[in-house]
């Protein structure tokens, strides 16, 4: 596994990251942590933009876990179905829903375990809603950032959980807490996975990636 970027070469790039975007945002619509936590369950293997055409009317109906619970399965399942896996993610979300209704007064709780004892709602999910609602450095690693981490080499590592403790570990304190949104719109619409759009990249000179894509001629 190859080392990753000196501390230098780490300040460098997020702070070019932080001058483009210093407030950078998710992209998955929610209006409190309940609907934030149903739509990063409902995001996995689905687009935020597909996650998102679903729920603008389903949050309007069910903004809390009792008015989901009111909702039922079916109603749920109506609302979400252009969603890969919505079946079984409809389950869990009603699942989750009575847990918080029960268990949680209706809240959603603040830590990692606590949320990772929801149905549906694994470390990546859990790191999510830390981040976006909290505003805690948690780095929710999904492909986008498992790609951009170890081609540049800002956070190797041989699987999510090692590239998450890569980032950590490497990226300077202060960039912490936006490292996860940065690295994932960087790997969503520049350092993309086939033909990375090398030439418009702010980090390019940074970047020890070999097969860079070249500048198109003239």
């Amino acid at each position: 596994m190859p080392r990753p970027l000196d501390y230098p070469t780490q300040k460098a790039i997020f702070a070019r990251f932080h001058a483009a975007e210093p407030e950078p945002k998710g992209e998955l619509e929610h209006v409190n942590a309940y609907t934030l936590v149903v739509a990063v369950a409902l995001s996995a293997q689905a687009t935020d933009a597909g996650v998102n055409r679903a729920t603008r009317a389903l949050f309007e109906v069910a903004d809390t876990p009792q008015k989901m619970l009111d909702l039922g399965l079916e109603g749920l399942t109506e609302h979400i179905r252009t969603i890969g896996l919505y079946r079984n993610k409809a389950k869990n979300v009603m699942a989750l829903s009575r847990i918080l209704d029960e268990e949680h007064g209706g809240e959603v709780p603040s830590s990692r375990a606590a949320l990772q004892a929801l149905p549906g709602v694994g470390r990546k999910t859990a790191n999510v809603v830390l981040n976006m609602w909290w505003g805690h450095p948690a780095q929710a690693v999904d492909t986008h950032i498992f790609r951009v981490g170890n081609r540049t080499r800002i956070a190797p590592g041989k699987d999510v959980d090692a590239v998450e403790r890569a980032i950590e570990d490497n990226v300077p304190a202060e960039y912490q807490r936006h490292a996860h949104h940065w690295l994932i719109l960087h790997g969503r619409y520049t350092c993309v996975a086939r033909k990375p759009r090398c030439p418009a990249c702010l980090i390019r000179d940074l970047c020890p990636y070999e097969d860079k894509t070249p500048e198109a001629s003239a």
